[in-house]
């Protein structure tokens, strides 16, 4: 048998005190990681289900809808509250924008709209100062003579 134990009988004691201090270690850690899974899994069983259908809020008084949403989209904003299947059709078909990621329109099948699109958002002219020019040089004016 494989014996490298010390033969004295102190030495023998400090190690087994160093081995009992170890072990209560080792199963506080262990309690603490069961604890830590019980309360993870308690969590995801308590965890509600998210809404079919949301719209994402603006900013500013009376936060108005600005767009809406598959109840599972990633896309949404922060700023949202559930809304149920009709509603949701109701504001789409009133002309607010549809979520171009999970495609709300689409699964709602709202007659009136074209399968797959939205209705466009007005055009906004670009703020003063920020107008694009474009300038056309032709290569000739880059020759040297």
């Amino acid at each position: 048998m494989f014996d490298d134990l010390p033969e004295d009988l102190p030495r023998l004691e400090t190690l087994r005190v160093w081995h009992t201090l170890w072990l209560a270690r080792i199963d506080a850690k262990i309690a603490a990681v069961q604890q830590r899974q019980a309360e993870a899994e308690q969590g995801r069983r308590r965890r509600p289900e998210p809404p079919d259908w949301m719209v994402e809020l603006g900013i500013g008084a009376g936060r108005p809808p600005i767009q809406v949403h598959a109840g599972d989209c990633h896309m949404a904003g922060k700023r949202r509250r559930p809304v149920d299947r009709d509603e949701a059709r109701r504001l789409l078909a009133n002309g607010m924008q549809s979520c171009t990621h999970c495609r709300p329109d689409t699964q709602l099948d709202i007659p009136g709209l074209p399968r797959g699109t939205t209705p466009a958002l007005p055009h906004r002219p670009p703020p003063q100062g920020h107008q694009r020019h474009e300038h056309h040089v032709s290569p000739a004016a880059h020759r040297r003579p």
